[in-house]
């Protein structure tokens, strides 16, 4: 009866992103101090979302029932901007701070949209 659905999958995925995206900004701030290094990150999730090639449009694979498309998830690491400090390093601990609340929020957004599905199935099977 219930397969397949796409709100899990992108919750899921989203939640997924925020945790890679966090360690990305932990290895960030554990590299504050070393010289040379330049921070990296990973596109923000709706950029992701946008041009992971999938099919976004839904489509109907029987009467009644509209299904939609998954992609791959092309969560690739790519150079910051630096900051411009003396010995090199580009780690700004302000900016990361700054990113890694974004982070727990999407990663608090996910949960709830999965949650809040979770309650709408259970309802809906009588088990609310």
């Amino acid at each position: 009866m219930f397969y397949d659905l796409n709100v899990l999958k992108t919750a899921y995925a989203m939640a997924t992103h925020a945790g890679q995206r966090q360690a990305v900004i932990a290895r960030n701030m554990a590299n504050a101090d070393t010289p040379g290094y330049q921070p990296r990150d990973i596109e923000p999730f709706h950029k992701a979302l946008e041009t992971s090639g999938r099919e976004v449009t839904m489509m109907a694979t029987r009467r009644g029932h509209l299904h939609g498309g998954t992609g791959a998830q092309p969560w690739a690491e790519h150079q910051a901007a630096p900051s411009g400090d003396p010995n090199g390093n580009g780690v700004s601990l302000e900016e990361e701070m700054l990113k890694s609340v974004e982070v727990k929020r999407q990663h608090d957004r996910a949960l709830a949209i999965y949650k809040s599905s979770m309650n709408i199935l259970r309802t809906s099977l009588g088990r609310g």
